[in-house]
């Protein structure tokens, strides 16, 4: 005889990017099991993939494509799931850099949002009538970030991989139609100014955002401000 089938609640949970939301079922220990295999791993692609699989098998609508996520998205909706699974309390502890003496700290999940200090352009002008469009990160984006790169390599990889097109006044030149040497040359090419615009387009990108508060043994008043998710959790 068949054991009893266990149903799972579903529950919203958005999407910040597309500013929506999707149905979802909690995560079970067999999703438990991959989180955990990652961690055991260590590195930060099999986490991203682990996350992104737990999601895929969480999301109640088989049509909805993982990889279209953002990076925010994936940390958000995470974060959310994690909280109606597990518990929205989790507890985090963190050493004080002048008194050596470690805080712990509890933090409901329920409260952390998404912030955004300003508005994100996408559109960079390079001359009067060249310009760049620009996309999120993608969690494909993640997986693709090449081993062992260096930090100039990896700027960008970034870079290169999120430029969705480049126009002028006569034509629109889609980045997925250019090879890679072609995209680096373009990138190498820019002047400074256009190239610190292209940072502030990631600096302006949505992030997670919880402000921890405390005074240390030294009467000193404190502020921890939490953006990633391993600023939750503790994945090593």
């Amino acid at each position: 005889m068949a054991l009893p089938k266990i149903d799972k609640p579903l529950f919203d949970l958005k999407v910040p990017s597309l500013d929506t939301s999707i149905k979802a079922r909690p995560f079970v220990v067999k999703e438990e099991k991959i989180l955990l295999t990652a961690q055991q791993s260590g590195t930060e692609k099999d986490i991203v993939l682990a996350i992104k699989q737990v999601l895929q098998n969480c999301i109640v609508d088989p049509t909805f494509d993982t990889d279209t996520l953002t990076t925010f998205d994936l940390e958000y909706m995470f974060l959310k799931l994690r909280a109606r699974s597990v518990s929205n309390i989790i507890e985090v502890s963190y050493r004080d850099n002048d008194d050596n003496k470690v805080y712990e700290f509890e933090i409901d999940l329920d409260t952390v949002e998404m912030l955004q200090d300003k508005p994100t352009n996408n559109k960079i002008m390079v001359t009067d009538e060249v310009g760049i469009v620009m996309k999120f990160p993608s969690v494909t984006v993640l997986e693709g970030v090449p081993e062992e790169v260096s930090a100039t390599d990896l700027v960008e990889y970034l870079v290169r991989s999120c430029i969705d097109q480049v126009f002028d006044a006569d034509e629109v030149y889609l980045a997925s139609e250019q090879t890679i040497e072609e995209l680096s040359e373009f990138i190498d090419s820019l002047d400074i100014e256009t190239f610190n615009k292209i940072r502030e387009f990631f600096d302006s990108l949505p992030q997670l955002y919880h402000k921890l508060e405390y005074v240390n043994s030294n009467g000193d008043a404190r502020t921890i401000e939490l953006t990633t998710l391993n600023d939750f959790f503790t994945w090593r």
